[in-house]
């Protein structure tokens, strides 16, 4: 999830959540704001967008009628500028988001999509969709790629979008860390399973 604290108000009992914020601080004066929402409230996460920079729609790379599903927009303001990108999704999640500072890339999750933006123009290098939802994404300066980490496999995407290694898992992922060098990811049964981050073997 994103390191920062969200709002998550509700308002009259039975009614949808109210859109959620989120700030994150980046190295290199790179500050990324998101607002959220469930299916149906696109005008309330807009509501708010900031003028200024680029702003680019992924929306229709996950539906033809982005604006009916669950909505969320990135503010990112950097020493080049700022830019802004909004984000669809088929179920209601939080974005995650990595900053790659090796690949120059900010890499967003959410829902079943991963995205690579240009971390200084927000320009989309690669987008990849998952047969489950995210569960996280992992950078690491000392890996070739990130890792993106659904509920029934883990991915290692590199640079240029291309997906370096895949693993099947046979019982749900909940929940997923890197600890020690090492991929740990937690089962709904609460079975543990540790990965090597570079390769995807067992173990190390």
């Amino acid at each position: 999830m994103l390191d920062s604290a969200a709002d998550a108000a509700m308002t009259a009992p039975g009614r949808p959540p109210e859109p959620r914020n989120a700030t994150v601080q980046y190295p290199g004066g790179i500050r990324a704001r998101w607002r959220w929402a469930g299916s149906g409230r696109a005008a309330d996460v807009f509501a708010l967008s900031e003028a200024g920079g680029a702003l680019t729609d992924h929306g229709p790379l996950v539906s033809t009628e982005p604006d009916a599903l669950c909505r969320a927009e990135l503010r990112v303001d950097g020493p080049a500028g700022g830019w802004s990108a909004r984000f669809a999704s088929t179920i209601f999640d939080d974005p995650v988001a990595v900053f790659w500072d090796t690949a120059g890339l900010l890499v967003v999750g959410y829902g079943f999509h991963t995205y690579g933006l240009g971390a200084r123009a927000g320009d989309l290098r690669w987008s990849h969709r998952s047969a489950t939802p995210l569960v996280a994404v992992f950078g690491s300066t000392r890996l070739a790629h990130v890792i993106v980490q659904a509920e029934i496999e883990t991915f290692a995407i590199e640079a240029d979008g291309t997906v370096a290694w895949r693993v099947a898992h046979s019982d749900v992922v909940a929940a997923a860390e890197l600890i020690a060098g090492r991929l740990v990811l937690r089962s709904f049964g609460g079975e543990l399973t540790a990965l090597d981050p570079a390769t995807g073997r067992a173990g190390r």
